[in-house]
């Protein structure tokens, strides 16, 4: 199966040059999916796994837009459309200078598993623009957002493709976004999620990710007849994810004492509490402030800058029992990796988006090390989506009771069948095969069942 795994990887690399991120992503499924293949080599023979790596659509279109100065600006919008074998593509937009073809194929290629993990029907896909929100005023927002939908448009639909928020595309954006559809398509249709409550969104929709983190590392130390009581916890980033991850694990008796963005973290070792956890909240998502102001208010907490000579990142160098990466790829190296096991962290749960490298990976496994991947244990985001989805179908609205229920119960779900495949094909608390495999084989058997198409 390594001569097979090599081939593949020796395609890939020749058809989608200069793509580290996807490269990285589809060798994560690939070496996970030989388990399989041994056993059903029917799935092999039908190429399933080369037809997924495949973008059933790529949509690349240019965005013009004139600023508040009066000056033209253009940027570069994407939609990947990656698989729609089991219902219509669903995933993220991405505003943010580092946005390339490779890096949404990365993205669009794992969220096909993770919506397929949810058990909910949606396909996978991802998009964005190299356009930075960050700074701008607000009428600058609008008005590149009104552009970007104004292509858009014409590729998405609520039986179509439906696209949510992600990194810089929170609640102002996804407004703008739907704004512009609602007007262009003269219809109010549930084509983007991530929405305002009073106009179709849902409750629990913003803390989705973040709690589903802090579920899916509840259920593998349930496992080990362990809670999340006491566990002292480094989280990184300071976005929605990170904020929301922190407050369920106050809420569930942890003590979370890291936070970050691009410049720096912050270590706070009595533990970040909710009145400190408010004054996070209000500095980054109403003020747009940096971390470093915490240590403005909070003398005890020390803030260190980021060094980009550093090989390693000092945030995951403290001592602590959990880790929940929750910034953005490759943030965790294979030194980061080796830092944690030597700190005494045991389980690590990601609430980004494949934050941990190749190597990081291993460390963790062949150390025993509980560790939930991205495409499970952030899928509390899409999940909710999906949920917000079948509201907007209904045209009713769940309670917060009953979005958080049903959030936990897919986490679960997530969860059991990750366990459960990992022992099945012999890799018995690996839940990276887990979720690469059970991810796999739904949208596989559906593939089969529609042909070659």
């Amino acid at each position: 199966m390594s001569d097979y795994v090599n081939e593949l990887m020796a395609m890939v690399k020749a058809k989608h040059p200069g793509e580290p991120e996807f490269h990285q992503a589809v060798m994560e499924v690939a070496e996970s999916l030989a388990l399989l293949f041994e056993k059903h080599p029917e799935y092999r023979t039908a190429k399933i796994l080369e037809r997924i790596i495949e973008p059933e659509r790529v949509i690349i279109f240019r965005v013009p837009w004139v600023d508040d100065q009066g000056e033209i600006n253009i940027n570069i919008g994407y939609r990947v459309e990656m698989n729609s074998a089991i219902g219509p593509y669903k995933g993220g937009l991405r505003f943010h200078p580092s946005v390339n073809l490779g890096i949404l194929k990365f993205l669009a290629f794992e969220q096909v598993f993770k919506n397929s993990l949810t058990t909910l029907p949606m396909g996978g896909g991802k998009g964005g623009s190299d356009f930075d929100p960050k700074g701008k005023s607000d009428l600058k927002i609008m008005r590149f957002c009104q552009a970007f939908m104004s292509e858009l448009f014409r590729h998405i639909g609520p039986n179509t493709d439906v696209p949510a928020g992600d990194i810089g595309v929170g609640g102002r954006e996804i407004g703008y976004l739907f704004g512009q559809y609602k007007k262009l398509r003269n219809e109010f249709s549930g084509v983007l999620t991530g929405k305002g409550l009073n106009w179709g969104g849902s409750l629990i929709r913003p803390e989705a990710t973040g709690y589903g983190a802090v579920y899916f590392a509840s259920e593998m130390l349930a496992t080990k007849g362990k809670t999340l009581e006491g566990k002292v916890c480094l989280v990184s980033g300071s976005g929605n994810v990170a904020q929301y991850t922190c407050e369920k694990l106050i809420e569930l008796g942890a003590k979370p004492v890291t936070l970050s963005d691009s410049n720096g973290y912050i270590y706070d070792e009595e533990g970040i509490d909710r009145e400190k956890l408010k004054f996070v909240m209000e500095m980054k998502n109403v003020r747009r402030g940096r971390i470093k102001e915490y240590t403005d208010k909070y003398k005890h907490a020390v803030y260190t800058p980021t060094d980009p000579n550093l090989d390693y990142n000092p945030l995951w160098n403290h001592k602590a029992d959990c880790a929940f990466p929750s910034a953005t790829q490759n943030e965790i190296n294979g030194k980061d990796a080796q830092n944690l096991v030597k700190n005494g962290v045991f389980c690590v749960s990601e609430g980004a988006n494949m934050p941990t490298t190749p190597d990081g990976v291993n460390i963790f496994l062949d150390n025993g090390i509980l560790y939930g991947p991205g495409k499970a244990a952030n899928a509390g985001g899409v999940a909710v989506s999906g949920l917000e989805m079948a509201q907007n179908s209904m045209r009713y609205s769940w309670t917060r009771e009953e979005v958080d229920n049903r959030l936990k119960l897919i986490m679960k779900t997530i969860h059991r069948t990750c366990y459960d495949i990992a022992e099945r094909f012999g890799t018995p608390g690996n839940y990276v095969n887990g979720a690469n495999i059970g991810g796999f084989l739904k949208v596989a058997d559906a593939m089969i069942d529609q042909g070659v198409v």
